[in-house]
């Protein structure tokens, strides 16, 4: 089988499933691992796939999701994660949130938190909050992006930055073993930053499937937050990154249970 033959049986198998690893399909081709590497750089660089460790995953996902369809993805989990996010932050406090159907989760799972400031270029937060016994609510200015709510752009990262918050509350596309923390758009990678550096305490709110996606933009490395929370078990090298840096990681158990709850 030559080189255009396995790709094309590469990419038929991502309309199957998912994702494929690098040792499987060194297996299944009879090629060593390093041939399948290069057969998933070649596909990785002609768009049709994306690369992440250990293998590969397929281009769907969620830079092409709908942002509504999205919403619906692991609630159960992102209810959990929210719960426990909702601990974390104490009354009284002022937070920023950035664009994400987990963040939202938060700010609803914040409902019953009196007293708190909050701060986002998310229009569904702010409009969810509404009525909520919040003190006061903050929508940072600049560009709309239609498909989702999101404010973003420069003049959104100059409104943060005249702010200096409590918490900060973000989500992500994807995460990295090496400790990583990735997005696809680079104009929204920048609120999120500008929100990181304008907070005491920073808080990545992602669920673990994002360990299986892949994104081209550096948000921050797992080393410049105070927690990450998630619905399941990091992988041992994104675990001993945060270790190292005193990121604490916490896992919404309840999530877990849920899941392997065979009723």
């Amino acid at each position: 089988m030559d080189a255009n033959d396995r790709q094309n049986e590469i990419l038929s198998l991502l309309t199957q499933q998912d994702r494929v690893e690098v040792e499987d399909l060194s297996r299944r081709f009879g090629v060593s691992l390093q041939t399948v590497r290069t057969d998933l750089r070649d596909l990785s660089q002609r768009g049709q796939l994306s690369r992440v460790h250990g293998g590969a995953v397929r281009i769907a996902s969620a830079a092409n999701q709908g942002y509504a369809d999205r919403r619906s993805l692991n609630a159960t989990g992102k209810r959990a994660m929210a719960a426990l996010a909702a601990e974390v932050i104490p009354e009284n406090s002022s937070l920023a949130l950035n664009i994400g159907t987990s963040t939202e989760q938060v700010a609803r799972a914040l409902a019953g938190h009196k007293g708190l400031t909050v701060l986002s270029n998310n229009i569904n937060i702010i409009n969810m909050m509404m009525g909520m016994e919040t003190k006061e609510l903050i929508l940072v200015g600049g560009s709309i992006r239609q498909s989702d709510g999101a404010i973003v752009g420069e003049e959104a990262v100059e409104f943060i930055n005249r702010y200096k918050v409590d918490c900060a509350v973000i989500g992500a596309s994807a995460l990295d073993e090496d400790g990583a923390i990735l997005d696809h758009d680079a104009r929204e990678v920048s609120v999120a930053r500008a929100i990181l550096r304008n907070a005491r305490t920073r808080i990545l709110v992602c669920d673990g499937s994002k360990f299986t996606r892949s994104a081209p933009v550096r948000i921050c490395a797992v080393s410049e937050l105070d927690y990450v929370i998630t619905d399941r078990p990091v992988p041992l090298a994104f675990a001993e990154a945060a270790a190292a840096a005193g990121t604490k990681i916490l896992v919404a158990e309840s999530a877990i249970e849920t899941e392997s709850d065979p009723t």
